[in-house]
């Protein structure tokens, strides 16, 4: 197997474990371990007609086993959960609007609230166009469950799903227009921008700054956000630098050692920013880089 054969099929079962699980360091423990037990097949002598349907087969088994144990864990976490931040360069989001979509946050966050064995019945069918057959043949049940399964989780997201488009320029314009109006603390501007019933989402899991709850309105998202800003202006000297989060425009904080202190991620829709997420919790930044101690930098600038 080549070099581009082991990176594309990292790259499709990548993707299904980080949807699955919302998590960039669980999806690539899982992929490691699928990765270790293809290799002691094919080393058993067993021979693998096709890797990628063998390795997509124990990642979304695995992620599943994986989902089950960690929605315990979730309904202790403190404060509002997120998905571990995806950059661009880590997956490609932009090869249909189905898998970009199924990319946001929003709808990772939206995906939570199915369970297990619905959200991968619907990932693997809807997103990766996994026939019911073989979807049942992953999950360990009946094709007619598989269906039910699925058609269950579509008809659930179908009045849920948030809205979502894809128009990279103007999403790039807005996003621009919004750190700028940010950053100079132009609340009049920085409204202007924002839907009317915007939300507000922070994850700091009881590990860093972030608020305890979402908030709504763009009169107080603003006013919100440019606090935060003036806080940790007084802090230190943060550097923000943008970059493409879950195939949504975002930015990340760097502190003056180069540290992650955070990633915000803009929901944009209806060209307007529909929420705004920012991921403090260290744990879910590990994977971009070393990362600041923001309770540390309070504690002593404070």
């Amino acid at each position: 197997m080549t070099n581009d054969e082991l990176d594309e099929l990292r790259r499709s079962a990548f993707a299904i474990a980080y949807r699955m699980l919302g998590s960039v360091s669980e999806a690539e423990d899982v992929l490691q371990e699928g990765f270790l037990r293809l290799h002691r097949v094919r080393e058993g002598g067993e021979r693998i007609e096709s890797p990628r349907a063998y390795l997509s087969t124990v990642v979304a088994r695995l992620s599943l086993d994986h989902l089950r144990s960690a929605r315990v864990r979730r309904e202790t976490y403190v404060g509002e959960w997120l998905p571990e931040p995806l950059l661009a360069s880590t997956d490609d989001p932009a090869r249909n609007v189905e898998m970009a979509e199924s990319l946001s946050l929003a709808f990772l966050v939206l995906l939570e609230s199915l369970s297990p064995e619905q959200r991968a019945a619907f990932l693997l069918h809807e997103v990766f166009d996994e026939s019911y057959d073989r979807v049942a043949e992953i999950i360990g049940t009946s094709g007619q469950n598989a269906r039910q399964l699925a058609s269950r989780a579509r008809r659930y997201l179908q009045e849920r799903r948030p809205r979502f488009e894809v128009s990279r320029e103007q999403h790039e314009q807005l996003a621009a227009r919004f750190f700028m109006a940010a950053e100079a603390g132009d609340l009049e501007a920085l409204e202007k921008l924002l839907a009317h019933d915007v939300l507000l989402h922070g994850d700091g899991g009881g590990k860093a700054p972030a608020i305890a709850r979402a908030i709504n309105g763009r009169a107080r998202v603003a006013r919100t956000l440019i606090a935060g800003l003036r806080t940790a202006a007084r802090v230190g000297s943060f550097t923000l630098y943008r970059e493409e989060v879950n195939g949504q425009p975002g930015a990340l904080f760097f502190d003056p050692e180069g540290r992650v202190g955070g990633v915000v991620i803009l929901d944009i829709a209806d060209g307007q920013i529909q929420s705004v997420s920012s991921i403090n919790n260290p744990d879910k930044l590990g994977h971009l880089g070393p990362v600041a101690d923001l309770r540390s930098l309070l504690r002593e600038r404070g």
